[in-house]
């Protein structure tokens, strides 16, 4: 197959398949006399198996399994993809976690907290106020000051994204995972509105372990390809 051929095929353009060979996606081709590029069955099944790849592991990650392949390097194709299997597990964790904080935030039968300042908030949690202090540092937390005093003052937001970090920490998530889901739960307006932003991760956590059996299914006939 000549480079128009191969890319008509898979929706490219003629560059992009002379990239993907230059990036050690694609295996070397067969040149002619004058110098043209002729590809073979192999090239074909190399351009699918990278496309199959992209959508499971990332553009980045799909290219470097596809070079670790061309390069004889097995092991350390298999290594990218554990390492992406593992991201998608702790994605998983991440949110059943995230669903369950939510879940315990407030019983329906209990009135949401009003204002409140660091130490009676630390005591409800069981936590020391300077465990408070670290989390503001971090930018879980904002609670504005008194004006007049210069305490914190808690709002009813602030003890909501308080007590859900307190859920997550609990289950052993950093700050700055944490950090991201408030952040969710800040633009979507608080833990209701977030159960559409739940859903649609949880389709988009589906949709990346579909495309990992798709994309196994790819590199395995590819690598039986002569």
């Amino acid at each position: 197959m000549r480079p128009i051929d191969l890319a008509r095929r898979h929706g490219l353009s003629t560059q992009a398949v002379r990239n993907y060979e230059e990036a050690g996606i694609l295996p070397p081709s067969e040149r002619s006399a004058h110098g043209y590029r002729a590809y073979a069955p192999r090239h074909a099944a190399a351009l699918r198996t990278f496309l199959a790849l992209i959508p499971a592991h990332g553009h980045a990650t799909a290219a470097a399994i596809m070079r670790a392949v061309n390069d004889g390097a097995v092991e350390e194709a298999l290594r990218l993809i554990d390492e992406s299997h593992a991201q998608l597990a702790e994605d998983r964790r991440t949110l059943e976690a995230v669903e369950r904080a939510l879940r315990d935030l407030a019983p329906p039968h209990e009135p949401a907290p009003g204002t409140t300042f660091i130490g009676p908030l630390a005591r409800r949690l069981g936590i020391r106020p300077a465990t408070l202090r670290k989390w503001e540092r971090a930018g879980l937390i904002t609670p504005r000051r008194d004006p007049r005093t210069g305490y914190r003052v808690y709002t009813p937001a602030d003890v909501r994204d308080v007590l859900l970090a307190h859920q997550l920490r609990r289950g052993g998530y950093g700050l700055e995972p944490i950090a991201r889901v408030l952040e969710r739960v800040r633009a979507a307006g608080g833990p209701e509105p977030l159960q559409a932003t739940l859903r649609e991760w949880h389709d988009r956590l589906t949709a990346r372990g579909l495309a990992m059996l798709a994309g196994a299914a790819a590199l395995d006939i590819y690598l039986g390809t002569p």
